[in-house]
């Protein structure tokens, strides 16, 4: 059964999503660093962050908890039937399964996660209740689904229409390589000539920190991973410390990209420890990328990863291997602001 809480979440989320402005995918502004002391602030990943940023503000900004903000502010982008790399509408792996991963941090260290989860259409939820109602972190597949639905969550089929009339496209040449900024270069090049959904704006992760007056934070991820993958395959987003980690003391971070490249340098746990030495955010989001570019400089030049860091002032800062990854802002002063990270190489894939 849900709980008073789910239902109030669900709510707003509803008038949330009837509320989405329209978002211009034109960012004519770099930014590496946006200061800070400006009381609350939530920052997330990508054009569909300016959404969920003021999903999530309209309980941070106020005086909400930043845990509820976030899960709030990224229901969003699952919910969205037009988003294909996010929740509900995510692609499906190479043999036709959509499985959803999501993890949900507090800055006292609570967190909780699911991976390889199947016809649960919010995960970021199903990670929250882990978290409240487990004594573990990471629960998958069978039996994170298991758990779903002991917990009051409805199965339900997560293939939409469009998502399948893309993987039989997908499977007549049935090639796989992960690009920057889209999942895949034949499913990019596809789409475009047949006028599916997705193609250059077709981003793999949604990931969001928030911070209150006080300082305390707390951060969210989730995704349906790279489309086409292996069956069973996880990426970043649901493991604390590559995908997302949160502490109070220091800051946030989280990640976007190739996920298999963070989880190898542990990105998000690097980038709040750079912090926590004295970098801005913005700086310790650049050496994270710059440790992933020296291990594998070759395979670098064709993929994309970005960090973006929220410090407990409020202070934020993004960096990323290849140009085209944006960030979204909101704070009591700005709602809407999406700007462009700066980058290592400047060529964007199109």
């Amino acid at each position: 059964m849900t709980d008073r809480r789910d239902f109030l979440k669900a709510s707003l989320l509803a008038s949330s999503v009837l509320a989405l402005p329209r978002i211009s995918r034109a960012t004519t502004t770099v930014a590496g660093s946006v200061p800070g002391k400006v009381g609350a602030r939530v920052v997330s990943t990508w054009d569909f962050g300016v959404p969920a940023n003021q999903a999530a503000w309209a309980l941070l900004g106020k005086g909400g908890k930043p845990l509820d903000a976030v899960e709030q502010g990224v229901m969003v982008p699952e919910s969205d039937l037009n988003n294909h790399s996010v929740g509900r509408a995510g692609y499906p792996d190479r043999d036709g399964h959509v499985s959803l991963d999501a993890s949900i941090m507090d800055g006292d260290g609570r967190c909780g996660a699911v991976a390889a989860l199947e016809h649960i259409g919010h995960p970021i939820n199903v990670a929250r209740k882990v978290m409240e109602n487990t004594q573990h972190v990471l629960l998958v597949g069978d039996g994170a689904l298991e758990f779903a639905l002991q917990q009051g969550f409805k199965k339900e089929d997560l293939l939409t229409p469009a998502s399948e009339k893309a993987w039989h496209e997908w499977l007549k040449q049935a090639k796989y390589k992960p690009v920057a900024n889209s999942e895949n270069i034949d499913y990019h090049r596809s789409v475009q000539n047949l006028g599916l959904p997705g193609g250059k704006h077709n981003h793999d992760t949604i990931g969001m920190l928030a911070v209150d007056a006080n300082g305390r934070l707390a951060g969210a991820c989730t995704t349906s991973g790279m489309a086409w993958k292996l069956r069973g395959r996880v990426g970043d987003s649901p493991i604390i410390g590559a995908g997302l980690y949160v502490d109070n003391e220091v800051g946030g971070a989280t990640s976007t990209g190739v996920g298999e490249e963070v989880i190898r340098n542990a990105g998000s746990f690097l980038v709040v420890e750079l912090m926590r030495q004295g970098r801005s955010p913005q700086e310790a989001c650049e050496e994270a990328v710059r440790r992933i570019v020296k291990k594998r400089p070759d395979a670098a030049k064709e993929l994309q990863v970005g960090f973006l860091a929220l410090r407990r002032d409020g202070e934020c800062g993004a960096y990323a291997i290849q140009k085209g990854f944006t960030y979204a802002v909101c704070d009591a002063q700005q709602q809407d602001r999406l700007l462009a990270s700066p980058s290592v190489y400047q060529t964007t894939y199109s």
